[in-house]
């Protein structure tokens, strides 16, 4: 390093110094020197200042990793669960609706069953009424049709006690009768008579058995009451005496042998055979 050597300038008044070419070149490389450091210096702070965040960043953030084949089934499981759901709120409300029918369908029947149910009630009470009217009242037609026998036997009666002649009361009772059959007619009921006919346990009552050739056995021989038909029912059976065949006696044997001679000289004749006792043999039926 050169010297630096100083004058004085007396005619300005100044100082003046002189600065060698080699001190002047050492400074200004030491100037670089030390720019160059600076530089270097900033650089590692930036590098250091932004570094860090992003190491922060790093650490802060998750790893993201790309999607994958469970990602993808996932995503098809929740299409086909929402797919499902819809499905089953579609059938939940076409169920929902059909509950509704039914439920107006159930209360209209409950309606119609309340009113059958009271209709039936007033048809019962109905029909009582008129079972009773009917055992009340069921033989008004039929009265009015045998008051005028009635009337008539009152008339017979009548016209009885007033006159003797028996003939005319005869006719009067005969004609009355016969009104009064053609009354019973009128109402279904019909006489018949058994006489005569063979015995019909269906339609005829025995109340006693005879002997009698009259009729042949089994047959109705005479007729206590008639009986009746209503609308072809049988009402009363005709009480009847039937008839049964009498029995046959046989007649005494004629003995064919000659008289026989006795010791004294008279003739004995021969006996006939003996009867049998009707007590032994049981007697008739």
């Amino acid at each position: 390093m050169r010297a630096v050597s100083g004058t004085q300038d007396n005619d300005k008044g100044s100082i003046q110094t002189d600065i060698g070419q080699d001190v002047i070149d050492e400074a200004v490389r030491s100037v670089e020197r030390r720019m160059d450091e600076d530089a270097d210096s900033a650089g590692t702070e930036v590098e250091l200042d932004v570094s860090a965040p992003a190491a922060e960043a790093d650490a802060s953030t998750p790893e993201v990793t790309p999607p994958t084949e469970d990602a993808a089934a996932l995503r098809q499981e929740v299409e086909s669960l929402r797919a499902q759901l819809d499905f089953s709120q579609t059938k939940a409300r076409e169920t929902l609706e059909r509950l509704k029918e039914a439920h107006e369908r159930a209360k209209d029947f409950q309606d119609r069953a309340i009113r059958s149910a009271a209709d039936l009630e007033n048809y019962r009470k109905r029909a009582q009424k008129e079972k009773e009217d009917v055992q009340k009242f069921g033989v008004e037609k039929l009265l009015k049709d045998l008051l005028p026998v009635v009337d008539n036997l009152d008339r017979a009666l009548d016209a009885a006690g007033k006159s003797p002649d028996f003939d005319s009361f005869q006719k009067g009772v005969a004609m009355t009768r016969k009104s009064f059959e053609d009354s019973l007619g009128r109402h279904g009921v019909k006489g018949f008579s058994a006489k005569g006919q063979p015995f019909d346990p269906r339609l005829h009552e025995a109340i006693q058995q005879v002997e009698t050739a009259e009729v042949p056995a089994g047959h109705v021989v005479y007729e206590v009451t008639r009986g009746f038909y209503l609308n072809d029912r049988l009402v009363r059976p005709a009480m009847v005496v039937v008839a049964r065949a009498p029995e046959v006696v046989a007649a005494p044997a004629v003995s064919t042998e000659a008289p026989k001679a006795s010791e004294d000289g008279s003739t004995t004749a021969p006996q006939a055979p003996a009867q049998p006792d009707d007590s032994s043999s049981g007697g008739s039926q």
